[in-house]
C-alpha cells in the first residue's frame, strides 16, 4: 500500500480521534470533576509504568524486525511468534509485580484494578505486525469501531462522580477489546507457529536497547502526572492531563506521517538505499514543520476561551497550559522523524537512547526546581524545555549523516507567518464571545491566514503540493482526451 494512502488511514483515524473527545470530554469533565479526572489521570499514569516495562520496547523492535524481513513469510513468521512469546512472558511478570503493588495500596484501589486490565491488553497487541507490513488499514478500522462502542458505553453508563470506577472500566476494556479483534484472520498475514523455532529469548536483548529510551520517554510522558500528583495534587494532575490530551491529539495528525514513513524507511535502509533514506527524511521534515507550526498558530490563538468552552469553567487553568504546552509540536514532530523513524530505523539506537535519556533527566530536574513555585505551569515548562532539548541533541547527533542546512532551508516562513496567525486569531479570541460558532471561525482564519502566507511566500510545502495537484489535473485530462 501507498505511503499516501497510509497516511490518509492514519490521518483519518486522527481526525476522528479529534471529534471523539469533543463529545466526551465536555461531558466526563463535569460529570467526574477534576477530582475524577485527576484521579483517573494519576492512577493511569502509574499503570503506565506496568505496562512500559512488561511490553520492554516491543512496540518499536516489532515494527522494525517486521519490516526488514516481510519479503520472507517464513522467517516473519518465526520472528512474529517469537516476539509475541516473548511478550507474554514479561506482561506477566509484570502483572505479577503490579499484584504486589496493589498489596502495599490502599488509595483508588479498585481504579487500579480496572486500570490494570490495560496491562493484560498490551499482552495482546499486535499493532506493531501490521505497521511493519504497511497495512494502517486493519489498524484504523479497529480503532474506529473501538472507539465508537467504548464513547457509547461512557454516555450509557457514567452519570455522576460515583461512576468514576464504570467509566475506567470501559476506558480499559475497549483497549483489550481492540486489541483482541487484530488477532481475527492473522492466518492471513503470517504461518502458524512452528513450536521448535519460536526463540523468544533472543529477541529480548535488541527488544531491551530500544525498550531503554522508552523508559525515559516515559518519564516525560507520564511522570509529569505523577509528580503533580505526589507534589501539588491530583486536581493538578488532571488540568495537566487535560492540557496535554488536547496539544497530544493535534499532534498525532502531525505525527501520523512519521509512523507510516518507519516501516518504509526500514525496508529501504534494510535494501541498503541510503539516498532514498535521505530524501525520506527531508521531506518528512518539511511536511511537519509546516503542519505543525500550523496547529501552534491554531491551538495556542483560540485556548483562553477553548478551555472554558470546551472543558468547563473548572478548567479554566488550562487556557494557559494549552497555549504553552502546543509550543512542544515542532519539537515533538522533529525528534519523532529523526529519532523514531531515523535513528531507530538506521540501527542508531545508542543515539536515540542518549537524546531522549537527557530529556528526561531535564524534565525531572526541572520539574523537581519548576513544580514547587509554579504548580501545573512548571510541570507544562519542564515538558517544552525536555522537548526541544531532545530536538537539539537529535540534530546534532546526524549533522555528519545529512545535510543540516537542507532541514532548516526555508523554514523561517511557516515560522514567521505562524506567529503572525497567532497574534490575529489571539486577538479575535480576546474581542469575541467563546461560542462554537466564534470559535470555528477562529479556526478556520487560522487556516486560511496561514495558507495564503505561506503560499505568498512560496514555501517548498506548498510549492510542492501544488505541483502534485497540477500534475493529478494533467493526468486527468489525458485520461479523458
Amino acid at each position: 500500500m501507498s505511503v499516501a494512502k497510509n497516511y490518509l488511514y492514519n490521518v483519518s483515524y486522527q481526525i476522528f480521534t479529534l471529534i471523539v473527545p469533543l463529545v466526551t470530554t465536555p461531558y466526563i469533565t463535569r460529570v467526574l470533576g477534576s477530582t475524577g479526572v485527576g484521579a483517573n489521570a494519576y492512577t493511569n499514569s502509574i499503570i503506565q509504568y506496568f505496562i512500559l516495562f512488561g511490553s520492554v520496547g516491543v512496540s518499536l523492535y516489532g515494527n522494525r524486525s517486521i519490516a526488514y524481513q516481510r519479503d520472507n513469510k517464513e522467517q516473519m513468521s518465526n520472528t512474529f511468534w517469537s516476539v509475541v512469546t516473548m511478550r507474554f512472558i514479561t506482561i506477566a511478570l509484570a502483572y505479577l509485580a503490579f499484584l504486589i503493588f496493589l498489596l502495599f495500596t490502599t488509595k483508588f484501589r479498585l481504579i487500579y484494578i480496572f486500570q490494570s486490565i490495560q496491562i493484560i491488553a498490551a499482552a495482546l497487541d499486535i499493532s506493531w505486525l501490521f505497521m511493519g507490513l504497511e497495512d494502517f488499514r486493519k489498524i484504523v478500522l479497529r480503532n474506529i469501531v473501538v472507539k465508537l462502542i467504548s464513547t457509547s458505553m461512557i454516555f450509557l453508563c457514567v452519570h455522576s462522580k460515583e461512576d468514576l470506577g464504570i467509566y475506567v472500566f470501559v476506558l480499559s476494556a475497549s483497549i483489550i477489546l481492540g486489541n483482541l479483534s487484530l488477532w481475527w484472520g492473522l492466518k492471513a498475514y503470517v504461518n502458524k507457529p512452528n513450536l521448535r523455532k519460536i526463540r523468544p529469548f533472543i529477541h529480548l536483548r535488541e527488544s531491551i536497547v530500544l525498550f531503554i529510551p522508552q523508559i525515559s520517554m516515559q518519564i516525560y510522558l507520564v511522570l509529569n502526572k505523577t509528580m503533580l500528583g505526589n507534589m501539588d495534587g491530583v486536581v493538578s494532575a488532571g488540568y495537566y492531563e487535560n492540557s496535554d490530551k488536547i496539544v497530544k491529539m493535534l499532534l498525532a495528525v502531525v505525527t501520523a506521517i512519521a509512523t507510516v514513513m518507519l516501516p518504509r524507511m526500514a525496508n529501504t535502509y534494510a535494501r541498503r538505499d541510503f539516498k532514498k533514506l535521505n530524501q525520506y527524511l527531508y521531506s518528512t521534515i518539511d511536511f511537519v514543520t509546516y503542519t505543525s507550526v500550523l496547529m501552534v498558530a491554531g491551538i495556542a490563538g483560540v485556548s483562553p476561551k477553548f478551555a472554558v468552552w470546551f472543558m468547563g469553567s473548572d478548567f479554566a487553568i488550562t487556557g494557559g497550559l494549552i497555549a504553552v504546552l502546543s509550543l512542544v509540536c515542532p519539537a515533538i514532530a522533529w525528534s519523532t522523524v529523526i529519532g523514531s523513524q531515523y535513528l531507530v530505523t538506521t540501527n542508531q539506537t545508542n543515539k536515540f537512547t542518549f537524546a531522549v535519556t537527557f530529556g528526561a533527566v531535564l524534565n525531572l530536574v526541572s520539574n523537581l526546581l519548576l513544580i514547587p513555585p509554579f504548580g501545573v505551569m512548571g510541570a507544562v515548562i519542564s515538558t517544552v524545555l525536555s522537548e526541544f532539548a531532545i530536538t537539539l541533541i537529535d540534530i546534532l547527533l546526524i549533522r555528519r549523516q545529512i545535510n543540516v542546512q537542507r532541514l532548516f532551508t526555508d523554514k523561517w516562513k511557516c515560522v514567521l507567518i505562524g506567529v503572525v496567525t497567532f497574534a490575529l486569531v489571539r486577538k479575535l479570541n480576546d474581542m469575541w464571545a467563546g461560542t462554537f460558532a466564534c470559535l470555528f471561525v477562529e479556526v478556520v482564519f487560522a487556516v486560511g491566514m496561514y495558507l495564503i502566507g505561506t503560499t505568498l511566500l512560496r514555501d517548498k510545502v506548498v510549492i510542492m503540493a501544488l505541483s502534485v495537484l497540477r500534475n493529478k489535473v494533467r493526468s486527468r485530462q489525458s485520461n479523458e482526451k
